[in-house]
């Protein structure tokens, strides 16, 4: 599923974001930059001791925010790790948010054209699948308005057929809306 907005592509696809051949992969990362389970896990697992190394030589990443690595093995050149809020931790949607403009910002500060995001803080953060896919998608649209230098291709990468149908369901909404204005 794809569109254009505002000269940039948006699109969605299922399926393992290390697989993706993107300037960079967003990872869903924890303050601590520990590559842990889940999407980081799988990061860790196909791009290599490097990408940890460098989170460790960070060291931090507050909640909202989001920084970038190499891409170490990985197709992506870079990682961008971004924090997104654990569900119970207050102002979950404005937190989230947060990390999604950040991690764009961080790829236009690196002038990388392409970007891949899964759904962020959905898994051991537990935030719901509907709701992240209304914030990520409600953002990423409205960054497109912002002036771009470089970015021209963001990618949601939802990892199983639940999440796809449920971002395409929430992408399909924010187009009609999009076009009614």
């Amino acid at each position: 599923m794809k569109t254009t907005v505002n000269h940039v592509t948006i699109e969605l696809v299922q399926g393992d974001i290390t697989d993706l051949d993107t300037d960079a992969i967003i990872n869903a990362a924890n303050s601590q930059l520990i590559l842990g389970g889940g999407v980081a896990g799988a990061i860790r697992r196909r791009g290599g001791p490097s990408i940890q190394a460098e989170c460790f030589a960070i060291g931090y990443c507050e909640v909202g925010s989001a920084v970038i690595t190499g891409g170490g093995d990985l197709k992506a050149r870079h990682v961008i790790h971004a924090v997104g809020p654990r569900m119970g931790e207050g102002s979950e949607s404005g937190k989230l948010a947060n990390a999604i403009r950040a991690s764009l910002a961080v790829a236009e500060e690196n002038s990388l054209r392409s970007i891949a995001l899964p759904a962020i803080s959905t898994g051991i953060f537990g935030y719901p699948l509907e709701g992240c896919a209304d914030v990520m998608l409600r953002v990423i649209i409205d960054y497109t308005f912002e002036d771009l230098d470089s970015l021209e291709h963001i990618v949601v990468c939802l990892y199983d057929t639940r999440a796809f149908t449920v971002f395409a369901t929430e992408f399909r909404r924010k187009l009609a809306e999009l076009n009614n204005e």
